[in-house]
């Protein structure tokens, strides 16, 4: 694991959210995610299975 540049949130880079529902099991399961992404990088992201809007997390 490894950490944040201290400037990673200061330089301005937009962040994207996607939501997603996924279906598993042959659709006998499904549940709902959360992708938070920065645009400009394919290895800055955060995917949650446990929250269905950034509301509920508070």
């Amino acid at each position: 694991m490894t950490s944040a540049e201290p400037n990673a949130i200061e330089d301005g880079e937009p962040l994207r959210s996607r939501g997603y529902h996924i279906t598993v099991d042959d659709g006998r399961d499904s549940f709902f995610a959360l992708s938070i992404e920065r645009a400009d990088s394919d290895t800055a992201w955060l995917m949650s299975d446990t929250v269905l809007a950034l509301d509920e997390m508070r």
